[in-house]
């Protein structure tokens, strides 16, 4: 009889943030997640910033004029704390919808002031907080809010349908990035993205069909893509002018949600601006075809050609056991404690740093410790 791998039905949320209302925003999504495990739906996922919103006024502001900075202070205040009552909430959510969340929020760190990470979260059908991804660079006018995500967040998780994986917006493009998670075997991937791109360029949905597509072609996974829409609130909370308001009631503007399969066909959608749900059922044999064909991380790879080391000696979902021994191996234990201290308060010191790969150079070694994301490098 041999193996038998699931059909799983998946959705992709397009939606516009109660924007910078952080009760308002976990409270829509609440209601989505529940809207979409009625329809069956396993996998449900949201765009990126979804709670609160994204900082998208950067498209249209000045970065330090008074409107971008009174937005900015809101977004802080509406940041999501994890754990905590929001994501109390969206677990609760996902155990009724009996499906894996992942939802794109703002992070901000407890009983701090003025640091925010772009980050996704991941639930369980059980309710649990699998874990959460903070964006690895943020981009354009995010880097004026948002820090840098730690490393030790990117890779792979296991679900009942095997790997699954997410990444934000421009992320989904970094060819490491994509090698990498294919080499973790994901089956399911997700794509957060955010309600329109800056105004010199082309199109979101563009953009995301582009993505999607090669994503698929590549890890022979299947791409959810869950982009954001824009409302009324946003615009006129925006005041971004009458170019600005022009740009974002075009309908080409925003949105573009769409699901792909392992063959880099578009299965369901795309989306236009409009609010809604999107339903695929996959296959995962067709994965199995597919792999069969080209696994880029497996048979179809040459390692005597192409290697690629991630940090930390991880283990199979990109973390893990090993790295804090090779940490102190290098820099010794002092030193990898201090370096350990100042990581946990997100405030990394360069010169220990510089310190640290002028040591390792001196002696020879081959690997340094990249401080503020406990990044191993060849």
């Amino acid at each position: 009889m041999g193996d038998v791998y699931p059909v799983v039905c998946v959705a992709a949320v397009q939606a516009a943030s109660v924007f910078l209302d952080r009760e308002g925003s976990t409270e829509k999504a609440c209601r989505l997640i529940r809207d979409a495990g009625e329809h069956g739906a396993r996998v449900i996922a949201f765009p990126e910033g979804f709670i609160p919103a994204h900082p998208v006024w950067y498209h249209h502001h000045a970065a330090t004029g008074a409107l971008a900075n009174r937005l900015s202070v809101a977004l802080f205040k509406n940041a999501v704390e994890i754990p905590g009552r929001e994501t109390d909430a969206l677990a609760a959510a996902a155990r009724a919808a009996n499906a894996y969340v992942v939802i794109g929020v703002c992070e901000k760190i407890p009983n701090t002031i003025g640091t925010m990470f772009n980050t996704q979260l991941y639930f369980g059908p059980d309710g649990a907080l699998i874990r959460k991804h903070q964006k690895i660079m943020p981009t354009v006018g995010e880097r004026l809010v948002h820090m840098g995500g730690f490393g030790d967040t990117f890779g792979a998780f296991q679900s009942e349908f095997g790997p699954m994986s997410s990444l934000i917006c421009g992320e989904n493009s970094n060819p490491l990035a994509v090698f990498a998670l294919t080499a973790e075997g994901t089956r399911i991937h997700v794509m957060s993205w955010p309600n329109h791109f800056p105004t010199s360029g082309d199109p979101l949905r563009n953009r995301v069909a582009i993505d999607s597509q090669a994503f698929a072609q590549m890890s022979k996974a299947f791409v959810i893509s869950a982009c954001g829409t824009v409302d009324d609130h946003m615009i006129e909370t925006l005041k971004a002018g009458p170019d600005g308001e022009k740009f974002l009631r075009d309908p080409n503007c925003c949105g573009g949600t769409l699901i792909v399969d392992p063959l880099a066909r578009i299965i369901a959608g795309p989306m236009g601006p409009e609010e809604g749900i999107l339903y695929a059922d996959c296959n995962l044999d067709l994965a199995i075809q597919m792999k069969l064909r080209h696994d880029f991380a497996g048979h179809y790879n040459r390692p005597d050609i192409f290697q690629m080391r991630r940090p930390c000696e991880p283990d199979e979902y990109g973390h893990g056991d090993g790295g804090e021994e090779r940490i102190a191996r290098l820099v010794g234990e002092a030193d990898r404690q201090k370096a350990e201290n100042e990581r946990r308060s997100f405030f990394p010191v360069p010169e220990i740093l510089v310190e640290q790969v002028n040591r390792a150079n001196q002696q020879g070694q081959q690997e340094v410790l990249c401080l503020s994301h406990r990044f191993l490098v060849a």
